[in-house]
């Protein structure tokens, strides 16, 4: 999969997408990085810890979050965006569900649309996915928008992939998504596909996506996990945003035994780390990629 000018691999690895919210009011990190200079440092700071890609987002969509308009969020988002485009080479996602703001994005060099809404709030965002050939991640929302309309809702229940329980409404609900993206004429190599963890779920329904992400397999597109911080892991926990950090990299390491080709998080140092070291127990390699030697397994003291 080619996002920007990089090429991803669909089998093997799992990338980091590290997040840059340029908001007042994002539940962990709300007004740490409105100026562009705070912003442009994360970036780099979050590249030199091996970041794969960049998520932007301008509204804060935690639960009881407050919508602001495309224009403000325009005027949040472009600034940071051309700043971060005309600076560093990294493929960039912008995190709108407004088809004025992504055309704005598009504009100014974005790579991908993340979608929160899965194309279900605005006919327009498939559209304009579809003309400009753009990648896109589209999620699973279970929440109601401003209209009041629930996405996927109204499909009648049928076991899918050999799957029951809460995952078969997930995958239920991205197949209609998916019907949305393809009558708009978007590409299948263009699209990724994100279960949603945190939106309109409860913390039952959080843990059963986590544990059963390989079912959306049968779907056949790349997946984005983001847990990062979220309120499943406090409640775990029970722990505030601040402490989330070991929480995360257990559902990162989850990602990749379930084959998840991309988690979304704020701490990209730490899950690069237990990323690479789960994908070095998974293919019998030792943490620099080199097999280790015969009776070399225990260290000596």
């Amino acid at each position: 999969m080619r996002i920007g000018n990089r090429d991803f691999a669909r089998q093997g690895h799992t990338y980091v997408m590290g997040i840059l919210n340029v908001t007042p009011d994002s539940f962990s990190d709300g007004g740490k990085y409105q100026r562009i200079d705070q912003a442009l440092y994360h970036v780099e700071e979050m590249m030199q810890d091996g970041m794969d890609l960049l998520d932007i987002g301008g509204e804060s969509t935690r639960p009881g979050y407050t919508t602001i308009s495309a224009g403000e969020e325009i005027e949040r988002v472009i600034p940071v965006l051309e700043a971060v485009k005309s600076r560093f080479n990294i493929p960039i996602s912008l995190d709108s569900y407004k088809p004025e703001v992504a055309k704005a994005g598009v504009a100014a060099g974005t790579d991908l649309i993340n979608d929160i809404w899965g194309l279900q709030h605005d006919p327009q965002m498939a559209e304009l996915i579809a003309e400009k050939n753009i990648t896109c991640c589209l999620m699973h929302n279970s929440r109601e928008d401003a209209a009041g309309v629930t996405a996927g809702g109204g499909l009648q229940d049928r076991a899918l992939c050999g799957c029951t329980g809460y995952m078969e409404k997930v995958i239920r609900d991205l197949e209609q998504t998916l019907e949305i993206a393809h009558k708009a004429g978007i590409n299948d190599d263009k699209i990724i596909l994100d279960p949603g963890v945190g939106f309109g779920k409860t913390y039952e329904n959080n843990l059963e996506i986590i544990d059963r992400l390989e079912m959306l397999h049968c779907l056949g597109y790349p997946v984005l996990l983001g847990t990062s911080r979220k309120s499943v892991i406090g409640n775990a926990l029970d722990l505030p945003k601040e402490e989330r950090v070991e929480g995360t990299l257990v559902t990162s390491v989850y990602a990749v035994q379930k084959g998840a080709m991309f988690v979304r998080v704020h701490d990209v140092k730490e899950n690069v780390r237990a990323i690479r070291m789960a994908e070095a127990i998974r293919d019998g390699a030792g943490a620099d990629g080199r097999k280790p030697r015969a009776g070399f397994w225990i260290e000596q003291s």
